[in-house]
């Protein structure tokens, strides 16, 4: 169990809709963590604005600065899309950039935390929505704490020169931040280059490959009834065999961490 990051390049497609379609049909508990500073989108989209009361990231920040009890805020803080099982938890992005603002301070606070859910009773995964990292105050705690990265991209070549500058930033940071940065991988959407001459090209290890399903990118986008049957649900519930693996590898070999070389090529 881990945090599982998310990030796009400029332009690139559908990052809170693939975290979203992994939360709703993956097997093993998660929160889906909306930590785009530049705002989340799922409860305004994916589920009407149905709630009562402001929730999420916001909030969970204000308690925080209020009082240092982030543990009883969190757990406030969650919607439970698959009621009332608990067992896919939604903690919503920050509304307006005022709130961004307040979060900003506290990504460290919240990477040291999520990171610590692995360890509770019952564990949880995060999957981070980190939206793109051309915002003000990116959450670069997030992406160092994650066991795996995933960059978003469409296989196209505008978009792979977009994913490429999003790699090569990701992993100056971490080499700066001693962080290993064999955690880094590439997820594609949609039409284009197939995974193979992808992987080549980019040097870097694609994991997945999800089709373009603009019905399913409707439902999740803006709501409705998701069908576990369409091609993007599929394919986002077979990722999760793959992430499993390498979360398992990383399990083994945490005591032995390294920080990977970057080739000049990323």
């Amino acid at each position: 169990m881990a945090i599982i990051a998310l990030v796009s390049a400029k332009g690139s497609p559908g990052v809170t809709t693939t975290a979203l379609a992994c939360t709703l049909t993956w097997q093993r508990r998660l929160v889906l963590a909306e930590c785009d500073p530049a705002g989340g989108s799922v409860l305004a989209g994916y589920l009407g604005g149905a709630l009562e009361g402001p929730r999420g990231l916001g909030e969970l920040a204000v308690g925080e600065l209020r009082d240092g009890n982030l543990e009883r805020h969190f757990w406030s803080q969650l919607v439970d899309l698959d009621a009332p099982r608990r067992e896919r938890l939604l903690l919503p992005g920050v509304l307006d950039p005022v709130q961004a603002g307040s979060v900003a301070p506290l990504w460290h606070r919240f990477a040291d935390f999520f990171a610590d859910l692995e360890r509770g009773r019952p564990a949880y995964d995060v999957l981070a929505d980190c939206g793109r990292l051309s915002v003000a105050s990116p959450p670069w705690p997030v992406l160092r704490a994650a066991a795996l990265v995933l960059v978003v991209t469409a296989p196209r070549l505008p978009d792979l020169a977009l994913a490429r500058a999003t790699v090569r930033a990701i992993a100056r940071d971490f080499v700066a931040q001693r962080v290993p940065t064999d955690s880094l991988r590439l997820l594609l959407v949609g039409a284009g280059h197939g995974r193979f001459e992808v992987a080549k090209a980019m040097r870097l290890p694609v994991i997945g490959h999800l089709p373009d399903d603009p019905r399913s990118a409707q439902v999740l986008g803006h709501g409705g009834t998701v069908r576990p049957n369409r091609p993007l649900l599929r394919a986002a519930a077979a990722l999760e065999n793959p992430v499993g693996d390498l979360l398992e590898r990383r399990a083994a070999r945490l005591g032995h961490p390294a920080v990977a070389e970057v080739s000049d090529a990323v």
